[in-house]
């Protein structure tokens, strides 16, 4: 994924009527594993700090992002406020 994409802003509250394909957006095994880390990170900050990561991802449409806080992780996806959902395997990458 190129750094000069654009990515469209989306509120955390549009996340629920986005569609998601299955397959994974990262093509490496590495890029994958840092992406799990940088999401525990960002768990941490949100439970602990009450700070805003900013998720970029990608729905059928193309490439988003939302700013806000990551409130757990299971195994498949990463869960927002309001039990709003993202399936890991669509993110891009977490700042």
């Amino acid at each position: 994924m190129t750094t000069n994409t654009s990515f469209i802003t989306v509120a955390k509250e549009q996340i629920k009527f986005l569609k998601f394909p299955k397959e994974e957006v990262l093509n490496k095994k590495k890029a994958v594993v840092n992406r799990f880390l940088d999401l525990q990170r960002a768990l941490s900050l949100g439970n602990l700090e009450r700070e805003k990561v900013k998720i970029f991802f990608m729905d059928v449409d193309g490439l988003k992002k939302v700013e806000t806080t990551v409130w757990g992780i299971t195994d498949k996806s990463v869960i927002l406020k309001e039990s709003t959902i993202i399936p890991l395997e669509r993110i891009v990458r977490v700042a």
